[in-house]
Parts: C-alpha cells; structure tokens; sequence
C-alpha cells in the first residue's frame, strides 16, 4: 500500500483540473483506480503504487498543460490518464501543444491520441498519407484542420474534398434537385469540418472562387490537382479502379490524404475494396505513408471506443470459428 499527497498552488487551479464536483477527477479515477480523498486544493492517493504514482503524474501534467494555457477538457483528462497509465505521460507535452488550426469559436485544434499525433506528423512529412480506423478518431477533422493551415500560410492555393457517393449508385440522377442538391448529402460531414475551420459564410466565398472545393469521387477524373490539399474520405467505400484514377490525379506541389474504416464498406458482395487494395499494394511505396487508428485514439463518448472494441472481438471470432 502506498500514498500520496497531491496538493494545487492554489484552489482555483485545482478547481480547473478537478472539474465541477470533482468530475474530472473522479474521470481519471476511472482509468486510474486508487483511493482517492480530495479536500479543497489537495488530493490523498492511496493504493497500488504503480496506481498512485500514476494518478499522481497525471495530475501534475494537467497542471503543467493548464499553466501552458490549454484549457482542461474532458476529452484531454482520459486522454492524459491513459497515457499516464500506459507509460506514455512525456509524449502530451509534445501533442498537445501541436496547434494545428484555430477554429471560428477560437478553440485551438490538436491532436488528442498518440494515434492521432503520429497521423498529424505523417501528413507534414509524406506526400500521401492514408489513415486507418474506426469511426471517431478524428481522421477527416484533423485533415481539414491542417488544409486549413496549409491554405491560410500560402503552402497550397485550394483545399479539394472528395468521397465517393456509393449508397447513391447509379440513381444519383434520379434524386430531385440540381447535382449540388443530389451529392450535398453525402458530403455534409466534409462541410461540418470546413465551417468549424472557417465559418459558413467564408467557405461559400472560398467555394465560389474555387479555392475550396467539395465534389463527389466520381468528377475527379481526368483532372491533375497541383498546389493543393486533397482529401478523400470514406475510402474503403471507393472500387479498386477509383482508388487508383484518384491517387494518379496527384500534381506538383500536393498533399493528398485517404481515409476510411475497413469495418464499414458499403460496396456490393465482390467488389474489391480501394483502399484495401491499396493497403497492399502501396505499403512500401517511398512518399507514402499508412497510420492506423485502434479503439485507443476514439474521440468521441467513451461508449464509442468500447462500442468498437466489441465488435472488432466479435468479428475476429467469427474469423476463427470459419
């Protein structure tokens, strides 16, 4: 059994970090499970020493990130007690003071997993990058935020978003409206991204001048992107033939970024997946780069990181039991 004592320079600050009603802390208790008694500006940690100096370590990186002006969230304390406990507390410095973007709100864009650092670094250093994993880990909102870097410093002169409209087939000219009207609804979290980024009104003028632009899969053909950063989303929904007339439209002066979740394609039985194909034939191409996103670098509620792991269980024994 051991203990220790925990004690904040002053009493807001240990407000700040242990939340209202201690939420955050009782948050890394979760993760971190101790006895904890908390009175005002100090917390008394007992238990497994491992477990104490853990909790103990995660506190004092919180203060040092609050000192460095992050804003404590929720998302930011598992975070931070995750790393702590699996060994990896010296590496949130680095992460989350990695800025990439500024939204409209004024909240400062960084990455929140060790998953999603490395996705970040990827992107700066190759000129393809591919991003692997389940749905939450931020893949396509952090490769908005970058392309928003990326086009306000000057490096490209426009931002192309692009996804395939698969669930639409071949009826996409069958849906009332204009082709803006038909295509709008499977790019809308393509356009939740860049309002975040920019605001709505901006981006309308962005589009307008064609500095900004979000169009189906299916209209890259044919064309050369240069000077631009280009993002393809839902990848794992692309054919194996659109996978490689998107990855050759690459021009001088580019960054392109392929993401998708190999648990969710939507292709018909017997279509080979792009982005598997991809994956196997691109893996030791110089230049391009795969990073890959587990349960760990999940975003979103808690819930969802479990909700992916059991599947992710159930599936791998189905494997075994054919």
């Amino acid at each position: 059994m051991s203990e220790r004592v925990f004690t904040f320079p002053t009493y807001d600050l240990a407000q700040s970090i242990l939340g209202q009603h201690n939420r955050y802390l009782q948050m890394m208790n979760e993760v971190i499970p101790a006895d904890i008694i908390s009175r005002g500006d100090t917390v008394v940690i007992k238990g497994d020493e491992l477990q104490v100096e853990a909790l103990y370590r995660t506190l004092d990186e919180l203060v040092f990130l609050y000192k460095e002006g992050s804003t404590i969230t929720e998302s930011q304390v598992r975070i931070a007690a995750k790393m702590v406990m699996n060994g990896k507390g010296d590496a949130l410095h680095s992460m989350f003071e990695d800025t990439l973007s500024v939204t409209m709100r004024g909240k400062s864009i960084t990455p929140k997993t060790e998953g999603q650092k490395q996705y970040v670094d990827s992107i700066r250093k190759n000129t393809i990058t591919f991003g692997i994993g389940p749905a939450g880990t931020g893949k396509t909102f952090l490769a908005v935020a970058l392309a928003a870097f990326y086009l306000k410093n000057r490096n490209v002169d426009k931002i192309i978003l692009t996804r395939p409209a698969v669930e639409a087939g071949e009826r996409l000219g069958f849906l009332p409206g204009e082709l803006q009207d038909k295509v709008d609804p499977y790019l809308r979290p393509l356009y939740d991204a860049l309002h975040e980024m920019f605001g709505i009104e901006q981006v309308q003028r962005f589009m307008e001048r064609g500095t900004i632009e979000v169009a189906p899969l299916a209209y890259m053909r044919g064309r050369t992107l240069e000077n631009a950063f280009v993002i393809l989303d839902e990848a794992q929904n692309t054919t194996a033939e659109q996978m490689k007339m998107f990855l050759t439209r690459l021009g001088n002066n580019s960054k392109m970024v392929v993401n998708g979740d190999k648990t969710q394609i939507d292709l018909p039985p017997r279509v080979t997946s792009g982005l598997n194909e991809a994956e196997k034939v691109l893996k030791r191409v110089s230049g391009i780069h795969m990073v890959y996103f587990t349960e760990q670098d999940v975003v979103r509620h808690d819930l969802v990181g479990r909700i992916v792991k059991a599947y992710d269980a159930y599936h791998q024994k189905l494997s075994k039991e054919e």
